[in-house]
C-alpha cells in the first residue's frame, strides 16, 4: 500500500494494523541458551567476514543488556543520529507541530486595478516538505491563489525573501565534509528550502536528427528558464547527454541524444535556491492570474516592517515529517528539524537532550542532525538506553512508529526471514566505512532493543550480516504494538523480574 507522508501521522500509523497481536506476557524478557549460542556463532562469522570494529547491544525494553559486544565503544553513528534528532524535535515541539511558509507585506490593495501598493516578501522557514518532489507538500501555487482570493492582481518589485527569525539562508553545515557538499544527499540546508533544494527535469530528443532536444518535464514548475539545452539530436538510440552547473544558479545540458532514444531524466542540487524560488514563484503567480513586474523597487506607502500575513501554508505535522525523514534517511529534513527545534547551538542542545534521556554522556559527540558528519560519535549502549527511555517521556509516546518497518524505505531489504512487516522498527546508518542498524524488534515476550554498529572497510558485507542478526532474533517475532514502551504497557513485566544476567562477547 503506497502512503504519502502527509498521511503518516502517529494516529494514522497506529491505525494501520500495528496494534499488538498478543497480550502482554507476565514473564521477563530473556534470550534462551540456544539464542545466545546462535548469536555467538553469528558474531564469530561476522567479525571474520567483515573485519573492523563492531559494537553491539541487545537489551530488553527497559534497556537492560541481554547480550553485547563492546557496547560502550564510541563509533561513527552515521544516519542513526536521526533517531536522536527526531526524538529531540518531537520532545521540544510536539508531534502535531507544523512549519509555516508565508507571503507577508506592508501596504494595501488598489481597488481600481487590484495592484498591491507596498512591500511584500516570501517568508521561508525551512519546511522540508515545501514543494516536495513527490508533490505532497504545500506549494507556491497555494500561496499565489490565496493572494488572488484577496483580490490582488498585480505585484511589483524584486522578490524579497526572509524568515520569521531574520534573513532566509541556505548553507552547507560546517560539520559536513566538504567532499559531500552539493551531492544529492547533501544539498544546501536552511530556511530557504524549496523542493528539497534539488531540481528534476527530463530532456527528450528533437523531432528529427539535427533538431534541438526539448525539455519534456520540470520540477518545480518554472525552472526550465534556468536550463540551457545545447545538446544535439543525432541518429540512433544512444544518449550521451552531459549536465553542468552555471555560476548564475542554472544548468547547461550538452552532448548528444539519439532521435530514437528514450527521454533522459536529470536530478541536480540547486546551487542557488533563491534563483529556483524566483522562477517557481513567477510561474505560480501566472497560474493564479497575477502579474508580477519585477523591475524597479517595491515602494511602500505604509510605515513599519513587512509583517502582515497575506497568505500562509503549513507543513504536515511533525510526526509525518519525522516519519518521512527516517523512512528515506533524508539529511535535509533531519537538519531542518534540528534547526526548527534547537535554533542557535542546536547540536549542543541535541547532545544535552540525548544525555538527559539516555542517562549517559561518555563517548557521545553530536555535531549535526543528520549523521553526515564523520566527527559524530555514539555507542550502542547510548542508543539502546535512549530508545528504551524516550517512549516513556511525554514527548516520546509511540516513538517506535516514527521509524520505518522492515520491508519499507531503508529497511526494504530486511523482509525475508521475518514473520511480517512491522516486526522491526529501526533506522540504518551508512557512510563510506560505516554500517549501522538500531531499533526495536517485536517478540512474544516483549520488544527487544537492538543496536549493531560497524566501522570498517566492508560496510556492504556488514549490512548483510546485520540483517541476519535481526532475522535470528525475530524468527518468532510479532508486530510491534502501537503503545510499546509507554508506562502503561510494561510488556516485559516489572523491573524486579527483569533478567539479571547478560552475555557480553569480548
Amino acid at each position: 500500500m503506497a502512503l504519502s507522508f502527509r498521511s503518516l501521522s502517529i494516529l494514522t500509523l497506529a491505525s494501520l494494523g500495528l496494534a499488538a497481536t498478543v497480550a502482554a506476557p507476565a514473564q521477563s524478557q530473556t534470550l534462551t541458551e540456544g539464542q545466545r549460542n546462535s548469536l555467538s556463532v553469528w558474531y564469530r562469522d561476522a567479525s571474520r567476514r567483515a573485519r573492523g570494529t563492531w559494537g553491539i547491544a541487545i537489551a530488553d525494553q527497559r534497556g537492560k543488556l541481554l547480550w553485547s559486544v563492546a557496547p560502550e565503544t564510541s563509533l561513527v553513528p552515521a544516519s542513526t543520529v536521526k533517531l536522536f534528532t527526531t526524538g529531540f524535535a518531537r520532545t521540544v515541539l510536539g508531534g502535531d507541530a507544523r512549519r509555516a511558509t508565508r507571503v507577508v507585506g506592508s501596504g494595501f490593495i488598489d481597488p481600481l486595478n487590484g495592484e498591491w501598493q507596498g512591500s511584500w516578501a516570501l517568508e521561508m522557514n525551512g519546511d522540508p516538505s515545501f514543494e516536495n518532489p513527490s508533490g505532497v507538500g504545500p506549494k507556491l501555487i497555494d500561496l499565489a491563489q490565496q493572494l488572488a482570493t484577496l483580490g490582488i492582481r498585480k505585484i511589483h518589485g524584486p522578490m524579497q525573501v526572509q524568515s520569521a527569525d531574520g534573513p532566509a539562508f541556505a548553507i552547507y553545515p560546517t560539520a559536513w565534509s566538504n567532499r559531500h557538499w552539493g551531492r544529492l544527499f547533501a544539498p544546501l540546508i536552511g530556511t530557504l528550502t524549496i523542493h528539497e533544494n534539488v531540481v528534476n527535469f527530463t530532456v527528450r530528443p528533437g523531432a528529427s536528427s539535427g533538431k534541438a532536444p526539448q525539455l519534456a518535464a520540470e520540477s518545480p514548475a518554472g525552472i526550465g528558464s534556468l536550463i540551457s539545452i545545447r545538446a544535439r539530436t543525432v541518429p540512433g538510440r544512444k544518449s550521451r547527454l552531459t549536465l553542468s552547473a552555471t555560476s548564475s544558479g542554472g544548468w547547461v545540458v550538452g552532448g548528444t541524444i539519439g532521435v530514437s532514444a528514450r527521454p533522459r531524466g536529470f536530478t541536480a542540487v540547486a546551487s542557488d535556491p533563491k534563483a529556483v524560488l524566483a522562477q517557481a514563484w513567477a510561474t505560480a503567480l501566472v497560474q493564479a492570474g497575477i502579474t508580477w513586474t519585477q523591475g524597479g523597487s517595491a515602494t511602500s506607502r505604509m510605515p513599519g516592517p513587512i509583517s502582515t500575513v497575506l497568505a500562509e501554508v503549513n507543513s504536515p505535522m511533525l510526526d509525518s515529517l519525522a516519519s518521512d525523514v527516517n523512512r528515506r534517511s533524508l539529511n535535509l529534513g533531519a537538519e531542518l528539524l534540528l534547526q526548527w527545534a534547537g535554533g542557535r547551538n542546536a547540536p549542543e542542545q541535541l547532545t544535552a537532550h540525548v544525555e538527559e534521556i539516555a542517562g549517559l554522556s561518555e563517548g557521545l559527540r553530536l555535531l549535526d542532525g543528520s549523521g553526515l558528519s564523520y566527527e559524530d560519535r555514539a555507542s550502542p549502549l547510548t542508543f539502546v538506553s535512549y530508545l528504551a527511555k524516550i517512549p516513556t517521556t511525554p514527548g516520546g509516546r509511540n516513538f517506535p512508529l516514527l521509524l520505518p518497518a522492515n520491508g519499507v524505505g531503508t529497511l526494504r531489504r530486511l523482509n525475508s526471514g521475518l514473520p511480517g512487516q512491522g516486526v522491526v522498527r529501526a533506522k540504518t546508518g551508512t557512510l563510506g566505512q560505516v554500517s549501522n542498524v538500531t531499533g526495536y524488534l517485536g517478540r512474544q515476550d516483549g520488544v527487544l532493543i537492538v543496536s549493531v554498529m560497524y566501522n570498517g572497510s566492508n560496510p556492504s558485507r556488514a549490512r548483510q550480516l546485520e540483517w541476519r542478526l535481526f532475522q535470528l532474533l525475530g524468527a518468532d517475532g510479532t508486530v510491534i504494538p502501537s503503545d510499546v514502551l509507554t508506562p502503561e504497557s510494561q510488556l516485559g513485566g516489572s523491573d524486579e523480574t527483569a533478567p539479571s544476567d547478560s552475555t557480553t562477547v569480548r
